[in-house]
């Protein structure tokens, strides 16, 4: 299975958070195929709660032998045990969040997993790394490509800051 997804951190060592969570995904087989650039962005507020300090957000697509739910069922326990903790109102602070974005063409709207993401057409911070590394997916029930919907956002207010340096180099996929 070939998806995307979105990371994110806004507590702690950020970017060694986001780093645990590729190594997570690492160390139970998932393969990195690409990683965008880090960027460093303002929280948005969703949800009500706080959403503390500046995050920074990256993208990465994936190869694995698992399913959608067990894809996330593994990003979740990631998340948990890289300090995550959830409940209340949603969109807080946290030191880790592993978003499935993508899962190539499906559709899928179960209990606990919508994809593609709900926020996917509507989140810069979600949409400019992801088109770094895939522009050209298509994202069903959506107008078009990551690179489509990138440029159909209206601009926000604000700086978005690519880091230097990168996040981790995907796997070699010459082999």
């Amino acid at each position: 299975m070939c998806a995307c997804i979105g990371l994110g951190s806004n507590l702690g060592d950020r970017l060694a958070n986001l780093r645990r969570g590729l190594a997570g995904l690492r160390a139970e087989g998932v393969r990195i195929t690409a990683v965008s650039g880090v960027y460093e962005t303002s929280p948005v507020r969703t949800g009500g709660a706080d959403p503390g300090g500046i995050y920074l957000n990256a993208a990465a697509t994936v190869e694995c032998a698992r399913g959608p739910r067990e894809l996330l069922d593994l990003m979740l326990r990631i998340e948990i045990d890289a300090g995550r903790r959830r409940g209340g109102a949603g969109g807080g602070a946290r030191t880790l969040d592993l978003d499935l974005l993508l899962v190539r063409d499906r559709v899928i709207d179960e209990p606990g997993m919508v994809v593609p993401h709900p926020g996917l057409v509507s989140r810069r911070f979600v949409l400019l790394p992801l088109a770094e590394i895939a522009p050209d997916w298509l994202v069903p029930r959506a107008s078009g490509s990551v690179r489509e919907l990138l440029l159909a956002l209206p601009q926000e207010p604000g700086e978005w800051q690519r880091r230097k340096g990168e996040l981790e180099r995907a796997e070699d996929t010459r082999s």
